[in-house]
């Protein structure tokens, strides 16, 4: 078999990006990568038909040479592991990061990297549920809410709000820069509420705020995070996949 990786504008893969998409069915949580310019896009022919692409991030915040996505035509894919080395060679990539649902970059991972981690975990709506805060509010934030909020050490001041004892318990949002039509709900709860329910109960309501606008809801935290992975729970977010990453193999 004759392979060449050629590096190409991502212009000419999106519609090879689109298969990969709807063969993902799934948020794809550094989709918004390539269209931020963050990653180098690679073309991949087998005896000189188009067989598939693959992306790679250079250098940016973590990653340095890290293989993001490897996508192969049905067509082409018995010889995806042989495709997948070529790819990493031509590319000089170091590394692989893959979401464990991404089954085929998965199976080249644990094929071509060792020293493999995982530090993140992602969730999907599975479950409906019908949590009370007694006493609380949910709500927009307004602009007279950030003065008052309590200081914020890991989400940023989100659009939404729960107000207890007349006081902002909690904040939170969603953020749209995945694939279409997922939203990834994200939130922090002030010390003194902690441990009360707020949490949990702020994710349900951002889950049905996605929901209204034709979104929906998923989420992630690190796999260290024994807190957010319960409140999450506790919302009806479940576990669907793991952030797996490696060093490619010399």
């Amino acid at each position: 078999m004759t392979i060449d990786t050629s590096l190409v504008p991502l212009n000419e893969l999106l519609a090879l990006r689109d298969l990969y998409r709807q063969e993902m069915n799934c948020q794809i949580v550094h989709d918004s990568l390539h269209e931020r310019g963050f990653t180098e896009s690679y073309l991949i022919r087998a005896n000189g038909q188009v067989a598939g692409y693959g992306a790679l991030v250079r250098d940016r915040a973590g990653w340095k040479d890290v293989i993001k996505e490897f996508y192969v035509l049905p067509s082409h894919r018995a010889a995806a592991l042989l495709l997948f080395r070529h790819f990493a060679s031509a590319s000089q990539a170091r590394g692989v990061e893959a979401q464990t649902n991404d089954r085929l970059l998965t199976l080249m991972l644990f094929d071509c990297a060792t020293g493999i981690k995982s530090e993140t975990i992602l969730f999907h709506d599975a479950l409906t549920t019908n949590l009370l805060a007694p006493g609380a509010t949910f709500r927009r934030v307004a602009e007279a809410d950030k003065a008052r909020s309590f200081a914020h050490k890991v989400e940023p001041v989100g659009d939404w709000m729960i107000e207890a004892d007349g006081e902002v318990a909690a904040t939170g949002g969603i953020l749209f820069h995945y694939n279409v039509p997922y939203g990834d709900i994200y939130m922090e709860v002030a010390e003194p509420f902690r441990r009360r329910g707020y949490g949990s109960y702020l994710v349900q309501e951002l889950k049905r705020a996605c929901y209204e606008i034709g979104r929906i809801p998923a989420a992630r935290c690190s796999a260290a995070n024994e807190a957010s992975r319960a409140t999450l729970q506790k919302a009806g977010l479940l576990p669907c996949a793991r952030i797996l990453s490696g060093v490619i193999s010399a």
